[in-house]
């Protein structure tokens, strides 16, 4: 029993330092435009602070094992965990965009470290019969702290100003550090340390390569809206609340209970391939809603563009373990890559269209790279009946 209750107590410190770590990855990007107002910044100088963020976890698949191989995971989650607290009280004082870029810039090295850490954690410390759940309920959580981190920086932005909420992140990351000393177990971790000839290798197998464009291509439309959002909500309606733009991005709870219906999602559609073509379908409607310059349209249009985004995130993620019979840690790694490689070029690249051609040119030209995914998708399918792990 009380080894029971200590697992127990273990993942629920997990679940809550996985929270708060995405919420500080997110917190920025509902109140972009209060960065552009108040450091005289143009689009792309706000964008940075979601993207610094966002890139090293693109990256982090390809050569973070060299480092985590060397540290156990407790020691490497803690120190990780304390650094990005400290950091979050240092930005909320800070006055200088330029030292809010290189703390962001910083931030986004510790946010791989920790993620990574703590899927380990789970990977090592829970039963075998109870990883698969416990990796569910992670994953989960990480979606709670997508939005809570994006609700509650536009309403305690609203209400105290954009600094509190960085402050309190801190505070609260810093508790977890503490909070984290309670886990009893500690190993060093395996992590896959995939090399550039293996990689190389895999993206030969047209299957794989297809997949992953797929996945680049989805998360890099999705990854433009949730950034844009904020500005296009600002520039048609000037009076639009923080706490407003933070509540829009409620929808983005429909990935808990997509991640939860999977199975089901498969046998209503036949086969993983269609129901991911499905998704994408449902993400092209989804965006398309966005065209129409209504707040509680937009709002409805969140439920239903996050809804086609996870159905098509969780089936690929569930088909590379499917396709990969040997090696599905490097399968994995590169399937990380592609999907937050997409998102950091996804979170600045469309900005062209938008300064040039609007709201409406911007929603097309995701429109156009989703139709180009659901190509890679049906490509995928071809070539996963022809070749062999």
């Amino acid at each position: 029993m009380n080894r029971s209750h200590s697992s127990n107590l273990n993942l629920g410190i997990i679940y809550f330092t996985a929270i708060i770590t995405i919420c500080s990855l997110y917190a920025a990007q509902p109140i972009q435009p209060v960065f552009q107002n108040e450091f005289q910044l143009t689009n792309l100088q706000a964008l940075l602070f979601t993207t610094l963020m966002m890139f090293p976890l693109g990256v982090a698949p390809l050569f973070y094992g060299f480092l985590l191989e060397t540290f156990s995971a407790k020691l490497l989650l803690r120190t990780a965990v304390l650094i990005l607290g400290v950091l979050e009280l240092i930005f909320a004082c800070s006055t200088s965009y330029f030292s809010l870029l290189f703390i962001r810039g910083v931030q986004g090295l510790m946010i791989p470290a920790i993620l990574t850490s703590l899927m380990s954690y789970i990977s090592f410390t829970s039963a075998k019969e109870n990883v698969q759940h416990s990796i569910a309920v992670y994953i989960a959580a990480t979606i709670v702290g997508g939005f809570v981190g994006r609700f509650l920086s536009g309403l305690s932005t609203e209400l105290f100003g954009w600094r509190f909420f960085f402050a309190f992140l801190g505070v609260v990351l810093i508790g977890a550090f503490f909070l984290l000393r309670a886990l009893e177990k500690d190993a060093n971790m395996e992590y896959a340390k995939p090399r550039l000839g293996e990689v190389a290798a895999l993206l030969r197998k047209k299957r794989y390569f297809w997949l992953y464009i797929g996945i680049f291509s989805i998360f890099f439309v999705f990854s433009a809206m949730m950034n844009f959002l904020p500005f296009a909500l600002k520039a048609m309606n000037p009076d639009t609340s923080e706490a407003g733009i933070g509540f829009l991005y409620f929808g983005y709870a429909m990935g808990i209970f997509v991640s939860l219906n999977s199975r089901r999602i498969i046998a209503f559609f036949g086969n993983e391939a269609d129901a991911i073509r499905g998704g994408i379908a449902i993400f092209f409607i989804g965006t398309s809603l966005f065209l129409v310059h209504s707040y509680t349209v937009m709002f409805l249009a969140m439920f239903v563009f996050c809804t086609g985004l996870f159905m098509a995130h969780s089936l690929l993620s569930g088909f590379v373990n499917k396709m990969s019979i040997h090696k599905k840690a490097i399968a994995n790694g590169v399937y990380i890559s592609f999907y937050y490689m997409g998102g950091t070029f996804g979170s600045f690249i469309p900005g062209y269209f938008y300064e040039n051609y609007g709201w409406s040119g911007f929603i097309f030209f995701l429109l156009a790279m989703l139709s180009f995914s659901l190509f890679c998708i049906r490509m995928m399918k071809t070539h996963v009946a022809l070749e062999s792990d």
